[in-house]
């Protein structure tokens, strides 16, 4: 058999709604000829092991276990799903094979896991499927992983909101399985703020039969990585319909590091889900982050700004970060800037935007210029350099 008889279509169908996700798997080795779906089921690793299901339109396949490596059930996936799908493809006969991600497992890994390996394999799509009627429980759900035994490690310490925010936002693909499970309906607000969340996703309704058509039309893994890295992501635009609103808060000025620590349990509250990137005046050479949902914040370094780094280094920085960086380009400042974007139901855009401002530098801070601001407390430094 020739390399291009061998080749295998993979696709990768995520999401914590499991009713959801099963109904868009589906509905996909229902319509695409020579389908078939390969699913690790982690809630058996207090087993020690993995249970694997193949599965096509017709039933079960075949299944085995993957035994845990490291006590690590997401590590037994890794080291158990590229083999299995080159068995796939090595076996021919199959056009496109779908990996159903179990629950709390992210499709940015996984897909870079695949990717990776390249021929026989391709990856041609990704997908989270969701019930939009469970967006609010969800994106607002603080409880850890492992309190909902859902932990794919027994160090994830991932909140369900976290995770499900990853989840909508790595994938080019939304399906959107209506009434999968819940007892619920959605509602406009809930289909505003699915709409909000995900800008550069096409959403598909599962049930119309387009699901699998729009898996196989190909997934570029390194501009998914770049739409999540704060530096030049993909974030929401100002929106509001259907009481949910989406605030964009731009600013040359940089955070008075004192004032944004006081105020960040109120705005890591303010809003379901706030991303970004932005700077404090007591580091001005670094970008930092933004990553809130489910009332949790968590603030890293994300490297230097490009305007911190010598001419000779932009030439090792992608292509989509300079591009970023060149659309928030200040004269003074280079692509130093704060660029946070807070989506909720119920916003209270003018009191998010008061705070944010007061956060700010003023004037005569201003005015005293970076050296002056070196000498500003460093009220990040325990939240940003913990000690191990």
């Amino acid at each position: 058999m020739s390399a291009n008889e061998a080749r295998l279509a993979v696709a990768v169908v995520g999401g914590l709604h499991a009713d959801a996700r099963r109904a868009a798997v589906e509905e996909i080795l229902r319509t695409v000829p020579g389908s078939v779906a390969l699913h690790h089921d982690l809630s058996a690793a207090t087993d020690r092991a993995v249970r694997r299901i193949v599965r096509d339109a017709s039933g079960l396949l075949g299944s085995g276990d993957a035994p845990l490596v490291n006590d690590c059930a997401c590590c037994a996936l890794r080291e158990d799903l590229v083999p299995e799908l080159l068995r796939l493809a090595a076996g021919g006969g199959h056009r496109l094979a779908v990996v159903e991600l179990w629950d709390s497992v992210e499709p940015q890994a996984m897909a870079a896991v695949i990717a990776a390996e390249g021929a026989p394999l391709e990856l041609t799509g990704v997908a989270t499927a969701i019930d939009p009627a469970l967006m609010v429980p969800y994106i607002a759900n603080g409880d850890d992983l492992a309190e909902a035994g859902l932990a794919a490690a027994p160090t994830d310490q991932r909140t369900i909101a976290d995770t499900f925010a990853r989840q909508l936002e790595h994938p080019t693909v939304i399906a959107v399985a209506e009434d999968a499970a819940s007892e619920e309906v959605a509602d406009d607000g809930d289909h505003a703020l699915l709409t909000q969340l995900t800008p550069g996703a096409r959403q598909v309704r599962v049930g119309e039969g387009d699901l699998g058509a729009a898996l196989l039309a190909g997934f570029d893994v390194e501009a998914a990585a770049a739409r999540q890295h704060p530096a030049c992501a993909l974030l929401p635009q100002e929106g509001d319909e259907h009481g949910v609103s989406t605030l964009v808060w731009r600013r040359d000025r940089p955070f008075h590091p004192d004032r944004l620590y006081e105020a960040l349990e109120d705005l890591s509250c303010a809003a379901a889900r706030s991303r970004g990137r932005f700077w404090l005046a007591d580091r001005p050479d670094t970008l930092l982050s933004w990553d809130a949902a489910g009332g949790a914040l968590c603030v890293e370094s994300a490297g230097p700004w490009l305007a911190a780094l010598p001419d000779a280094a932009w030439d090792m920085v992608p292509a989509e970060r300079r591009v970023a960086a060149a659309l928030d380009w200040h004269p003074e400042h280079g692509d130093r800037c704060q660029h946070l974007t807070f989506t909720s139901p119920g916003l209270d855009r003018e009191g998010v935007l008061s705070l944010l401002d007061s956060c700010l530098l003023t004037d005569a801070e201003y005015a005293a210029g970076p050296d002056g601001w070196k000498k500003l407390s460093h009220a990040f430094d325990d939240l940003l350099n913990p000690v191990t």
